[in-house]
This record gives structure tokens, sequence and C-alpha cells, in this order.
């Protein structure tokens, strides 16, 4: 008798010793939908931390877009987000797509890992790449800039709405965008890449239902963005691995990251950092979106940090990670995460 109870005791011990199946965190983390770079790349990074930290248990939820996840996370649905600094912007300031959500967080959302930029520009089809030269000839136009949700759309919109190009949104399915672009039912689309390298899978599937051309900025166009505040970089049309039908790609940059939150502490977030630091090319050999960080790991925390600091809290594990790398910025000091 004494040897079950004995017996039993040591299996309940087993069972509840931390590191085992049964003590595993679930994370449920967000990201954008089946197709997307964001999607993509957070199978790619789950599957990394599910193998180098056994204690979490990451699940990945495809949603129709990224403000999706913040909006979860806030209300309590998800542990973790695929958040930008132009949601983060919309968040904080309680417009656009998070238009009257303030009153519904339970929870502020953090940033704790900048994972890559996202960067957009548009295309039209090839037979009318003489007839549309800059984005101000696509004034009046039906447009595709992405799904509702989305924040290459919020971006693209709010680089069009710099320039006052005014224009009708045509809300369609990814997969259906090559396709009314090659009927002529839209006028133009989105395009965008990850990391400067890695067009979404969406788009590669449009690219076999039609023709489409990049339609740049003219140059005037882009020194009226840049005086507004947004970037831009130059890319290669083998990016695109077909013919885009320019010398070179315009697109327009902002910052995305893999977030987590209060259901994570401090020293874990700092152990998940330094983790993909030390596999950072592993994982841009797995997935391009990561180039950025096997690059320059440190050096992109701090810019996607400066980007959003205004407009949400910082994890104290990235601010510890941060601190020791000597790349902390004491004016971020009161924007650390009370945990």
């Amino acid at each position: 008798m004494l040897k079950r109870v004995i017996t039993a005791v040591a299996a309940i011990a087993v069972l509840s010793f931390p590191g085992t199946a049964l003590a595993q965190k679930d994370i449920r983390w967000g990201t954008s939908a089946v197709g997307s770079v964001g999607h993509k790349a957070l199978v790619v990074l789950a599957n990394f931390l599910n193998k180098e930290m056994p204690n979490y248990r990451i699940s990945v939820l495809p949603t129709p877009g990224a403000i999706v996840t913040i909006k979860g996370y806030a209300t309590g649905e998800y542990e973790g987000t695929y958040g930008s600094d132009i949601a983060f912007y919309e968040l904080a300031n309680d417009i656009n797509r998070f238009k009257g959500f303030k009153d519904k967080i339970k929870r502020q959302p953090m940033q704790s890992f900048w994972s890559n930029t996202i960067e957009v520009s548009l295309a039209v089809h090839a037979r009318n790449k003489d007839k549309y030269k800059k984005w101000g000839d696509l004034a009046g136009k039906r447009i595709f800039t992405g799904p509702l949700p989305f924040d290459v759309r919020a971006h693209l919109e709010r680089a069009l709405a710099a320039l006052d190009v005014k224009f009708t949104y045509v809300q369609l399915d990814l997969s259906a965008a090559g396709s009314q672009l090659e009927s002529g039912a839209i006028d133009a689309m989105n395009i965008y890449t990850g990391a400067e390298k890695a067009p979404p899978p969406w788009l590669a599937e449009a690219s076999l239902a039609t023709d489409w051309a990049a339609l740049n900025p003219s140059p005037d166009e882009i020194a009226k963005l840049k005086q507004k505040g947004f970037s831009v970089v130059e890319l290669s049309p083998d990016v695109f691995k077909r013919n885009v039908h320019v010398p070179k790609v315009v697109e327009l940059p902002f910052y995305y990251g893999f977030h987590l939150g209060v259901d994570v502490p401090a020293d874990d977030v700092y152990k998940m950092l330094k983790l993909i630091e030390a596999n950072a090319a592993e994982l841009a050999k797995a997935d391009p979106t990561f180039s950025q960080i096997a690059a320059d790991f440190v050096g992109f925390q701090k810019r996607g940090i400066a980007a959003a600091v205004d407009f949400v809290p910082i994890h104290p594990g990235l601010a510890k990670f941060m601190r020791e790398k000597g790349a902390w910025d004491k004016k971020w000091d009161s924007k650390i995460a009370t945990m």
C-alpha cells in the first residue's frame, strides 16, 4: 500500500514539475492571413521557438489581418500579436481601424521583438504601363490597396492621401487580385515585400493570372512623400522573380514585429531575443523575411522601438536586452511596460 502511495505521489510530482509537457505555457500567437508574409514568417519562427523554448507551446493563428491580432491581445483572445508601427499609431490615437476601440482594451499591447520591414507599392496591368506613369495618374481609378484589415493597405492609403490621390477602393479576396487586374475590374493593386526580399505568396499566385507592371511614384511624388515623413527604398526587379517592366521598384517601408505581453515574463522575452539573435542567419535561410535581423539584429530592434515608442510600451525583456547591448536610449526609460 505504501509503495502505491509513494508511486502515486511521484507520478503527481512528475506531472506537475516545471518543464514537463503539462507545465507548458500555451501561447496563442496571432498573425495575418494564410498566404501573407506575416503568416509564413511566424510559422518559421514558431517552429524554432517551440524547439528552443520547450516550456512554451506556440500555436500560429492566422487572422484576416494583423490589427485583428492586436485587438485580440487587448481583449485577452491571444498572447502574441503581429503588430506594426502604423497599427500602433492608429491604436494610440483611437483612429481609422481602431476608432472607438479604446474602451474595449483590457490590457495594453507591448513591443517585444521587431522582425522586419514591409514595403508597399502599386502595380497596373502591363498593357497599361504607358498609360499610367505616376501614382497621381490613378486618381479616380479602382484600386485594390489590400484587404481592409491589412497594414499594407493602411500604409499605402496613407501615402496616397499624402499625395492627395483620391481613388475608389475595391474589396477583393487575395486570391482574386490577379484575375481582377487581368479582366480590368480593377486598375491597380497593392504589391509589397517583406524585408526588401520576400514578396507574399499571394502575389506569386496573382502573377500566374496576370502580367502586372510595377508603377513607381514620380520623382516629384517621392520628394513630397519624403517631406511628409515617409521612408523610400528602391528594389531590384529580381526580388519579384518575374518581369515587372521597370528597371527598379520604388516602395515605402514600415516596421513589423511579433510581439508578446504580460503572459511572458521579462526573463523569457530576453531569452527569446538572445536565441533569435544567435540563430538569425538560420531563420533568414528558412525565410528571407528575417534577413534584416540577420544583418543587424540590435540596430533593427533600435529602429523598430524608435518607430513605435510613442504609441505602445516596451516589454521589460526587450529593455533588458537592449541595455545589455548598449543600445538603450535613456529617453525610453518612462516607456517600459509595467508587468
